[in-house]
């Protein structure tokens, strides 16, 4: 009906879409990176806030960390330092770690003054307190499993006394229903939070290789099939939020950034396991089963809606954030196809990239979240730049990305973001591969 091209007309997209380049993402990485630097000191400071910097000496009454954007001891940092230390290896870019071993040596360094202080004068600051006197696996699950990894990274540093002390409140603190599933008495008794499989058992596995102990990675594995018996729901594809044990039926309320944790959880204890290990063929079932809903709820916009299945609650940017690192990370660890989940992965680092101010800092970001049972809740919790939750997994996922497209062979094809296991060479659309899955510039 029309003697124009019209398939060539470019369509108004609300995100970038376009092949990517590694430049872009290195320069985004570093923008949040320049934000996050400037904004979280390691400095101790008075009761006036002036900078203590003779730290030979006992701290005065009142002194604390000074007090930065975000929290250096909190388990969203522990994120963070975790999602550096595998940026600055993907990337081989030492400033990343640079950062996690100067903030971590710093609360290691800082702890005992700290400890002295609050036993002489009864008080803590409250950032430090997470670290000398950790009560629970909020304070101790992330940052812990921080602590290990950068003591691995750089062996000469003497991390032992921080890291025994998380540990035992990772192995006493929790409490666990009767096949040993991480459970906590709030909001009821009993009750499961999908955010504890995050909380608990990354840890474990680092754990098991920081100590050699395989017995802590099988555990690990056992406590997540109980976390899939009770949150895993087969007929969507996703995890619920919640569960209380005893109540018929369990609601299901499929808390986006809740998901995220879990899918993380699954491609961290992956990244763990060796090929034999008895469960795991249920873990990467079950994180394949995941990717593939998520990708089929993406929002046309590339990002995920804070209840996964509510297209009528807004577009989160955290869980955005997790979600295309552990499709990217599973793409280039072989697990997933990449040309089923390349094109999904990129359009939520696109998506991602529109919430990145030219300051770097993250918007959308929901913060901290409990557990719910009814669709108000969830669809109407606060955003904020300053929840800490989005921006180690916003690093995580550019830096898989930049692997992901140096490792696969992303192409604008006929307008189409398409991810090819070979590079097809060519220079204009591709109607045809051959046997060596090459372009033909043919129409067949």
């Amino acid at each position: 009906d029309s003697t124009s091209p019209l398939h060539l007309l470019q369509p108004d997209y609300s995100m970038p879409y376009a092949k990517l380049e590694s430049d872009s993402i290195r320069a985004t990485i570093d923008r949040i990176f320049n934000y996050i630097s400037s904004v979280t000191p390691a400095k101790v400071v008075d009761s006036l806030g002036n900078e203590i910097t003779d730290l030979s000496s006992p701290l005065p009454e009142g002194a604390k960390l000074n007090q930065g954007t975000y929290r250096l001891t909190s388990y969203e940092w522990g994120v963070m330092y975790d999602a550096l230390l595998e940026a600055s290896q993907l990337l081989g870019d030492s400033k990343y770690q640079d950062y996690v071993t100067d903030r971590i040596s710093f609360l290691s360094k800082m702890a005992p003054a700290f400890s002295e202080l609050a036993e002489r004068t009864g008080k803590h600051d409250g950032q430090m307190r997470q670290v000398i006197n950790p009560r629970n696996l909020d304070d101790a699950g992330s940052m812990c499993g921080a602590f290990m990894r950068t003591q691995m990274a750089d062996p000469t540093l003497k991390l032992q006394p921080e890291i025994e002390r998380y540990w035992q409140v990772c192995e006493t603190a929790p409490i666990h229903l009767a096949d040993g599933t991480i459970a906590r008495n709030r909001p009821y008794l009993n009750s499961v939070w999908l955010d504890d499989m995050f909380m608990g058992l990354p840890t474990m596995a680092v754990r098991s290789a920081y100590e050699k102990n395989p017995k802590l990675l099988d555990d690990a594995a056992s406590i997540a099939e109980g976390f899939f018996k009770r949150m895993w729901v087969p007929e969507k594809g996703f995890f619920r939020h919640g569960y209380v044990e005893g109540v018929t039926p369990q609601p299901t309320f499929p808390w986006a950034r809740a998901n995220g944790w879990a899918i993380l959880t699954m491609s961290q204890l992956l990244d763990f396991m060796p090929e034999n290990h008895p469960k795991r063929q249920l873990i990467l079932d079950t994180f394949r089963a995941h990717a593939k809903t998520l990708a089929e709820l993406q929002s046309k916009n590339g990002f995920w809606h804070q209840l996964l299945d509510r297209n009528d609650t807004f577009e989160e940017t955290s869980a955005t954030a997790i979600f295309t690192y552990c499709l990217a990370h599973g793409i280039n660890q072989g697990w997933l196809d990449a040309r089923a989940f390349g094109p999904t992965a990129q359009l939520g680092w696109e998506a991602l990239t529109t919430k990145i101010t030219p300051e770097g800092e993250i918007e959308d970001i929901v913060v901290g979240t409990g557990m719910g049972f009814d669709p108000a809740y969830y669809s109407f919790r606060p955003v904020s730049t300053k929840a800490a939750h989005g921006y180690g997994p916003a690093i995580w996922a550019g830096a898989e990305m930049a692997k992901l497209i140096e490792s696969s062979h992303p192409y604008q094809n006929d307008s189409a973001i398409l991810y090819y296991n070979v590079d097809p060479e060519a220079e204009t659309p591709i109607f045809s591969l051959d046997e060596n899955q090459k372009a033909q510039n043919v129409l067949h």
